[in-house]
């Protein structure tokens, strides 16, 4: 089918998307899905990734997801993440400083009682996949 579909990517401070897409490939918990104009409606869950979607100008473009919920419907996609940001807004210098923080706290979980290694393990993840989308190295 020809046309557009209408992606929303939304958090709760702020509207990170709002445009025309000819496809959007979001990643889901269970493998990454595409969506096109037409698709049958569902939901779903999504994991720290990158949403890439093609716009009506045919111009690649990226988003960093940081979990969430996505609703597809036959004209439209929204997106409901804990967290988002366009890859040109990613603050490449902020995410290695989390990527650093989190390695320590990893190192150092031997040292601690109280130690909540799935926070730390959540946090490296999103870290390494802004300095990826980036296009930064670690």
């Amino acid at each position: 089918m020809a046309g557009n579909i209408k992606l929303e990517v939304v958090t709760p401070e702020k509207s990170v998307v709002s445009e025309d897409a000819k496809i959007v490939v979001a990643p889901g918990n269970l493998g990454d899905f595409g969506v096109l104009i037409g698709h049958t409606p569902f939901l779903s869950t999504l994991k720290v990734g990158s949403l890439r979607y093609i716009d009506a100008n045919n111009t690649e473009r990226y988003v960093f997801i940081s979990g969430g919920f996505a609703e597809t419907l036959p004209d439209k996609v929204t997106v409901l993440a804990e967290s988002a940001e366009r890859r040109r807004d990613i603050d490449v210098q902020r995410a290695k400083t989390s990527l650093e923080r989190a390695q320590k706290r990893l190192a150092d979980i031997s040292k601690k009682e109280d130690f909540d290694f799935m926070r730390a393990r959540t946090a490296l993840e999103r870290a390494l996949h802004r300095l990826k989308l980036s296009g930064s190295r670690a």
